[in-house]
């Protein structure tokens, strides 16, 4: 094998291939990145035997086509610290030689063809849905999924077809919960009762894998697995065991509470500025709406006391309720800054809720306090 690299695209894929590959496993193999140089392109796999990715680039020229299995960390290294454009690789007495315009390596190499094979994406049944819309929708979930939990379906991000033109993507930890909506097309035969709980670690993998364009992703699968084929690769992931809470039910129906109206980035300029004073032990911000302002508190007792006054659009009964910190601002996080934010907040007792016109929802639990 020889080929040419563009090393800036090669390197952010291989980085993609790279967080596959386990460090430890009695399969040694795997803990390595196959690279296949095949046509006019290369193809990067990795594979942990439940996570597979294979990521496809034509960012290259290839000499003479092959295929070679490397190191993850050394070759991700070498990619890293060499600062030129391109760079040649080529297959020299079973070591990789690496070529930059003043660096050589030489990396011992594994056979190719004890790398497990890695499937095509061949199912007739899918759905289709906008690449960018599918990135925005794990952006702005997958955070709230639990890395801790003992109920396990608790741990990925659960995919349910509310019928043939809309998905929705939820995650919760039992304190939060964020979900998101997304149109789809339906290809093929798709049963809309089977629930698709997937690992948060895939769901962020195809989120870097994505482009922002709406070039078509199709998600296809079974019971066991999830198989997804972008522009530029394809993942087969094993799907999370478990039965999913009845989401639904946490999200608030028709009630009389406080309906407001906020920009995403001014609330998280005020929460970002209520954090500068809290710690770990008190997390949470005390949030006060009345005529015309919002007053968000934030202390604790030895670092000290913030108090800062946003102006809003309200004219109705006071309103307080204390709500967590990080949770409140890892949300925020995923917006953009100038989307309006609608809060449905009743009291300190209930759960608030925030939404915003392009489908996405969060519910979160209020902090209790001695003083409500």
């Amino acid at each position: 094998m020889k080929m040419s690299i563009q090393r800036e695209s090669f390197s952010h894929l291989f980085h993609l291939a790279a967080v596959v590959a386990p460090q430890r496993s009695p399969k040694n193999i795997i803990q390595n990145v196959l690279i296949e140089a095949i046509g006019k392109e290369a193809i990067i796999s990795a594979t942990d035997m439940e996570l597979s990715i294979r990521l496809r680039t034509d960012a290259v020229t290839i000499h003479k086509p092959g295929a070679i299995v490397v190191p993850v960390q050394r070759f991700a290294a070498v990619l890293k610290e060499v600062v030129d454009d391109s760079i040649l690789i080529e297959v020299v007495n079973n070591i990789a030689v690496i070529t930059g315009a003043s660096s050589r390596f030489e990396l011992p190499l594994k056979s190719p063809d004890e790398f497990p094979s890695i499937e095509l994406f061949d199912d007739k049944n899918y759905l289709e849905i906008s690449s960018r819309i599918f990135k925005e929708m794990i952006r702005r979930t997958a955070f709230a999924a639990d890395a801790e939990s003992t109920r396990y379906a608790l741990s990925g991000v659960l995919l349910e077809l509310q019928n043939e033109h809309l998905l929705t993507a939820v995650a919760t930890d039992g304190r939060r919960l964020a979900k998101m909506d997304g149109s789809v097309k339906v290809v093929g035969e798709i049963n809309t009762q089977q629930t698709t709980i997937v690992p948060t670690k895939t769901m962020q993998l195809i989120e870097r894998m994505l482009p922002e364009d709406d070039s078509p992703l199709m998600v296809g699968g079974d019971s066991n697995q999830l198989r997804v084929k972008s522009s530029n690769g394809v993942i087969h992931s094993r799907l999370v065991e478990g039965r999913y809470p009845r989401w639904k039910d946490a999200i608030p129906k028709q009630r009389e509470s406080l309906k407001l109206a906020m920009m995403a980035g001014t609330l998280h300029a005020a929460l970002r500025q209520a954090a500068i004073v809290a710690d770990d032990d008190t997390r949470g911000v005390d949030m006060k709406f009345s005529n015309g302002v919002l007053v968000v508190n934030s202390q604790a007792a030895e670092v000290g006391h913030a108090r800062i006054e946003v102006p809003i659009n309200y004219d109705g009964p006071v309103v307080e309720t204390a709500l967590d910190l990080r949770y409140l601002t890892e949300m925020l996080r995923t917006l953009p800054p100038e989307l309006l934010v609608d809060m449905d907040i009743e009291g300190p007792q209930t759960a608030a809720y925030l939404k915003t016109s392009d489908s996405f929802g969060y519910v979160l639990m209020p902090l209790t306090r001695k003083n409500h």
